[in-house]
């Protein structure tokens, strides 16, 4: 298996000007819009990976039997890059971000592609989109990079044939209204993922069959939707995109154990940061009922949420069918803050790198 590949560049024929950018970066709000480049690398059982290329950002053109139409067979990963005050571009632990992928196409029976490719195509866009990068101290340049199954069939089976992908788009807050605590609803009705499923793997299914539970959180007026396990409909699990962690009156940090949820790239650094922060980390089951009793007894001091996406955000208020709790003040604590406070300085390079999570972009 080729490790690395050559990228060739098309030019853009009519990049967006700078001016016209610079209006779009006041407020791009998040995913809505688009930087002027891709990457597409393509990958073919007789030949592997090939055809690295950079060009402008254009629609796929589909045939009406390509597998991941009908089958699925798709996966994604979220990151992002950001301008330090210096003015240098780094990446916060895409190593991570490049096994994790890996994961994913090995459950979804997909090609894996090599650490080294996966990085040299992120890095590729990164450089030709480098003016998208927000220089607002909140801003940053989200990356998406896919994988589907391209092939033409209608068979049931791994399909033959893929195309990786890498767009990108400069974010600013995840959640309306900035750094906030949020509130959240707890579903009864839908799971998002059981053992032996793929809730360990960054795939599209997993979002859109959580798509209904969040719609309903939101007409409860809640920001997002939690899950629990599908067994016993008692353990609490994950929210629709974005792992969750319970802080306690003795200074313990509890998150759910891995399995059946996604293992997140940020859940993995706050466990690392507060542990040099000298508290306890548990990965260990959480029920529904025992959240609700150590809210109300005080016991849980603070309960927050990250992911790539919204990074850090504190958890206020969770509501379910039978009624709602507070959690703390209804805003973040000092934990929460200061988990936050310490994984961002380190993204934006105003915290020493002493972990070495960063990687620069030449």
């Amino acid at each position: 298996m080729t490790d690395s590949l050559t990228f060739s560049t098309i030019p853009h024929a009519a990049p967006t000007s700078a001016d016209a950018r610079a209006t779009l970066l006041e407020d791009p709000a998040f995913g809505r819009v688009p930087t002027d480049h891709m990457v597409i690398v393509k990958w073919t059982v007789e030949k592997g990976w090939h055809d690295a290329t950079v060009q402008a950002r254009a629609p796929f053109q589909l045939d009406p039997a390509c597998a991941v139409l009908h089958y699925a067979q798709e996966i994604f990963e979220g990151m992002k890059a950001y301008r330090t005050a210096e003015g240098a571009i780094t990446l916060f632990r895409p190593e991570e971000n490049a096994r994790r992928f890996n994961e994913s196409a090995e459950r979804m029976a997909m090609p894996t592609i090599p650490e080294e490719l996966f990085l040299d195509a992120i890095e590729a866009l990164v450089r030709v989109d480098a003016d998208w990068i927000p220089a607002n101290d909140g801003g940053s340049l989200y990356l998406r990079p896919f994988m589907f199954a391209s092939e033409v069939f209608l068979g049931v089976k791994p399909a033959s044939e893929y195309i990786f992908c890498v767009i990108a788009c400069p974010v600013g807050a995840y959640f309306k209204g900035g750094s906030k605590a949020i509130t959240l609803w707890v579903s009864d009705d839908y799971s998002r993922a059981a053992a032996g499923g793929t809730g360990a793997a960054k795939c599209g299914g997993n979002y859109a069959g959580s798509l209904i539970a969040q719609a309903e959180a939101m007409r409860n007026g809640c920001d997002q939707v939690v899950f629990l396990d599908a067994a016993e409909h008692r353990w609490v699990e994950e929210l629709g995109g974005m792992n969750i962690f319970f802080v306690m009156e003795d200074g313990s940090v509890i998150t759910p154990p891995l399995g059946t949820i996604l293992p997140g790239i940020t859940r993995k650094s706050i466990m690392e940061l507060a542990q040099a922060a000298g508290h306890s980390v548990l990965e260990q089951p959480y029920s529904f009922d025992q959240w609700q009793a150590d809210a109300r007894s005080g016991k849980l001091r603070e309960a927050f949420a990250c992911g790539t996406a919204a990074v850090v955000a504190g958890i206020g208020e969770v509501r379910y069918s039978g009624g709602a709790f507070a959690i703390g003040n209804s805003g973040d604590g000092p934990v929460t803050t200061a988990l936050r406070d310490q994984l961002v300085g380190i993204q934006k390079g105003k915290i020493a790198d002493d972990r070495h999570w960063l990687r620069s972009v030449d």
